[in-house]
């Protein structure tokens, strides 16, 4: 896919134009005329077979998950308290299938007041709002550990593209023309953007990755991302 594709046509979509007085602090910087058209996916194939493979999986990996760390969370949960003000666990609306809103529920890894000025996105280790504590949670993925309940209620999978706030549905649409055909399926907990790059890579970047997936997604494919994730929790690629 081509993701500098150009259309003859752009939809503007009312519901994804910014609202006054919402603040927001991005960290990529668009030219005024630079624009990212992506290929519209149109209604996308269903695969029934595929899908009941794929929930039968999200609810048994979850559940084991949840039994394997829940002394590790419990853990986390009370060296979180004991080293930095505020709750053990950060809470934000997120995106979903179809452009559902949903809470995602993450170990908090910054200081309570984080984002007092405004919805921001992560600098990464230079992000002096990550506690010490957050940053190691951050690097080794245990701040995610608590989406598994939401993989096991249904509102993320184990796999699929990585949930983006509303705010930056926006923002990023202002170049990056069809960003939100990454709704078009169930959000996940790891995805092949994340770990073809994650957090490091650009909008444009990241839903051509995400594209690629729904295009293409099967149960190998789930299987060969679910690998790739076990490499780069170890290896801490693309971590913030």
């Amino acid at each position: 896919m081509n993701n500098t594709e150009t259309h003859n046509e752009i939809t503007t979509d009312v519901s994804l134009m910014p609202q006054v007085g919402e603040p927001v602090i991005m960290p990529f910087a668009y030219e005024p005329d630079e624009h990212y058209y992506i290929e519209d996916l149109g209604e996308i194939e269903k695969k029934p077979f595929y899908s009941f493979v794929k929930r039968f999986f999200d609810i048994a990996l979850s559940l084991l998950g949840m039994l394997i760390c829940f002394l590790p969370m419990l853990v986390i949960a009370v060296i979180i308290k004991l080293t930095s003000k505020g709750p053990v666990f950060y809470k934000q609306e997120r995106l979903g299938l179809n452009g559902k809103k949903f809470m995602l529920v993450k170990f908090r890894t910054m200081v309570a007041d984080a984002e007092n000025e405004g919805a921001q996105w992560s600098q990464g280790d230079s992000d002096d709002r990550i506690t010490k504590f957050g940053s190691f949670l951050r690097k080794t993925r245990l701040d995610e550990l608590p989406q598994l309940c939401a993989c096991l209620t249904g509102e993320l999978s184990l796999i699929g593209p990585r949930p983006e706030r509303e705010i930056f549905y926006k923002e990023f649409e202002k170049h990056v023309h069809g960003f939100r055909q990454r709704l078009k399926v169930k959000p996940g907990l790891t995805g092949w953007a994340q770990v073809n790059g994650g957090y490091d890579l650009r909008p444009e970047q990241k839903v051509t990755y995400d594209v690629e997936y729904i295009k293409n997604r099967s149960i190998g494919f789930e299987l060969k991302i679910l690998f790739r994730t076990v490499k780069v929790i170890f290896s801490h690629e693309g971590a913030k």
